[in-house]
Parts: C-alpha cells; structure tokens; sequence
C-alpha cells in the first residue's frame, strides 16, 4: 500500500484506537479499584446475581462460574448466566455490579427485548461476515475491472453486519446496566454510598462498547473511501 494509504488508513483508524484504549483503560481502572472495596452486604457476585434473578422470577436461570478475566456473560441458549472468579467469588461493589448487569441480560430475555433477539439472531451473521468480508473485499480490490468492484463491495456489505452488531449492541448493553442499577438500588443489594461505584464500573465498561461500534464505522468508512476513490480513478 501506498504511503497516501498508510495515512489514510491512519486518518481513519487512530481516533477508534485512542478512544479504545482509553476506554479499556478506564474500565480496568474501574474495577481494580471497586473490587477491593466489599459491598457492606457481603454477597459475592454470583450471590447478587441470584438474588437479582430471583426476584425478577427467573428461578430456573444458572449461575455458573466461567474462567477468565472479566469473561462474565448470559448465555441465551443455555439460559446460564456465567460469571469470572473475580465477581463470581468476590464480595465487592465490582463484582456487584457486573453481576447485576448480566443478570439484567437473563430479564431482558425473558421481556422479549426486541434489541437482545435481534443482537441473538445476528451472531452467524457476523461471525461469517467479520472473516469473510475483508476477504472477499480485498480479492475485489485487486480485481481491476468492474467486476473486482463489485466483489469488493460485496465484502464491504458483509463485514458490514460487524457494524451494525455493534450498535445493536449499544441499547442492549445500556438497558442491562440501568436495570442492574435500578435493581440494586431499590433492593437494598447495595447502599446509597455504594451505587455511585456501582455506577462508575458499568458506565466504564459501556464506553468499551462504544469504542468497539466507533472502530467498525472508521473500518467500513475507510474501505468504502478507498473504493469510492477507485471508482473516481
């Protein structure tokens, strides 16, 4: 690639990176700091999670301890909600809070929430678009001939779907964590003082979601520039 390319691709990209890494920044300084602060409840989080269920009506949702960092997730499918050893185990308003978020997934489920099915019902998708679309576009792009474009286009639709899965994302997330600080709030699971940490740690873990939609716009934008530049040439 050309250097004009280097730079546009730079042009393009930087702004997603500074603002992801500045979003995993903030996250993780989040939670290191609210993990070693124990809620005054003493509950771990896999003990809020059950509580938080529980009093939604949700009775036949697990809770199962999941390896890795923050790899915390609900699982539709199993309806099993599955929490790293750091929340899983750990009496702290981190663990709390992140707990409650996915809880709130398993509420979501059970609401029908029209963004969760959508987000559900797009997983193949993108995960056949996210490695086949640069693919399939990098093939066209080297094609020269309308044909190529064509192609190139194709591959920039599919990997598209990446994209929209991250804004998608976006309502789904946020709703989780309003619930999980409604619910902890009004069920005494964590005192007034103790909200705003709730607070802090999911409000710092949604910027990550953020910064993830931000990057798949600045990718998609600078393949469709460079092919609309083609197109010109």
């Amino acid at each position: 690639m050309y250097f004009g390319g280097y730079f546009l691709y730079i042009l393009f990209s930087l702004p997603a990176l500074i603002l992801g890494f500045w979003a995993q920044f903030k996250v993780k300084s989040a939670f290191d700091k609210y993990s070693k602060i124990r809620i005054y409840s003493g509950l771990t989080g896999a003990q809020v999670a059950r509580r938080v269920l529980d009093m939604n009506g949700l009775h036949d949702i697990g809770v199962e301890e999941v390896g890795g960092m923050l790899s915390d997730h609900y699982d539709p499918k199993a309806r099993v909600l599955r929490l790293s050893p750091q929340v899983y185990r750990v009496p702290s308003i981190a663990a709390a809070g992140v707990a409650a978020h996915e809880a709130g997934h398993a509420i979501q489920h059970r609401e029908n929430y029209a963004m969760l099915k959508f987000r559900t019902a797009m997983v193949p998708t993108v995960q056949i678009g996210s490695w086949l679309g640069p693919i399939v576009f990098m093939v066209g792009l080297f094609l020269s001939s309308s044909t190529g474009t064509t192609i190139a286009w194709i591959g920039l639709g599919l990997f598209a779907a990446t994209a929209l899965f991250a804004l998608i994302t976006l309502p789904v997330e946020f709703d989780a964590s309003r619930k999980a600080k409604a619910w902890l709030s009004t069920s005494g699971i964590v005192f007034q003082e103790e909200a705003s940490g709730v607070g802090r740690v999911l409000d710092a873990a949604a910027l990550t979601y953020v910064a993830a939609a931000v990057q798949s716009i600045s990718t998609i934008l600078y393949y469709a520039f460079l092919l609309l530049g083609r197109d010109r040439d």
